[in-house]
């Protein structure tokens, strides 16, 4: 059985079908892995800026603990506090691109050597 189905040449895709069928396999799977790229940066940037509005300020105030005879203070411990400020890219500010394309420049200052 396996002999005869090994054998068997029955719907057995051309050559030029199987190179066009993969060619237009691989069209469509650059098309989605680059939906997919912009998606996942879109969501990234997304995250990012809900970590960039977190308020990270605080306080917290002092005490004073005072001894119970007289008026001394037995301990004391001052109050903090910090504010926040907007970093550059908080609000959105930054974004991703990509640059325009630059053509190759010589190495060395443009000087040619001919080995």
């Amino acid at each position: 059985m396996l002999r005869s189905f090994w054998n068997d040449e029955n719907g057995f895709i051309v050559s030029a079908e199987l190179v066009l069928v993969a060619t237009m396999a691989v069209i469509g799977l650059i098309a989605g892995l680059v939906e997919v790229q912009f998606s996942v940066v879109g969501e990234l940037n997304d995250v990012g800026e809900a970590i960039g509005s977190l308020n990270q300020s605080y306080f917290f105030t002092g005490f004073t603990s005072r001894k119970s005879q007289g008026n001394g203070i037995k301990a004391f411990t001052v109050g903090s506090a910090f504010k926040d400020h907007l970093d550059e890219c908080d609000q959105n500010e930054c974004t991703l691109g990509c640059d325009n394309p630059v053509p190759e420049q010589p190495k060395g200052g443009g000087h040619h050597h001919s080995w």
